[in-house]
């Protein structure tokens, strides 16, 4: 069983094109259903990274295809996933 801890140790990696993404920071889950749609990783910052971030990438669980030690392989397609920060 993995906890919200393990899965922000691991990182996620696109296999369609071996985008590196960066890390979990989020999942968002559906509270009537008790399952998580989605796992959300911080985007690419605004100005040389470091002054916040104006999007995310926003991968649906069916997306997440492995888990392993330290990586999450994912299948998608980066332009689908990469969405407006609801920060």
């Amino acid at each position: 069983m993995a906890r919200m801890y393990d899965l922000r140790q691991k990182e996620v990696i696109n296999t369609k094109d071996g985008t590196r993404y960066g890390f979990v920071s989020d999942l968002e889950i559906n509270m009537q259903e008790g399952k998580i749609t989605a796992i959300i990783v911080p985007g690419p910052g605004r100005v040389l990274g470091v002054f916040g971030r104006d999007h995310e990438f926003r991968i649906p669980w069916d997306k997440v295809h492995k888990f392993g030690d330290d990586i999450i392989l994912v299948d998608c397609v980066t332009e689908k996933v990469l969405v407006e920060s609801h920060e």
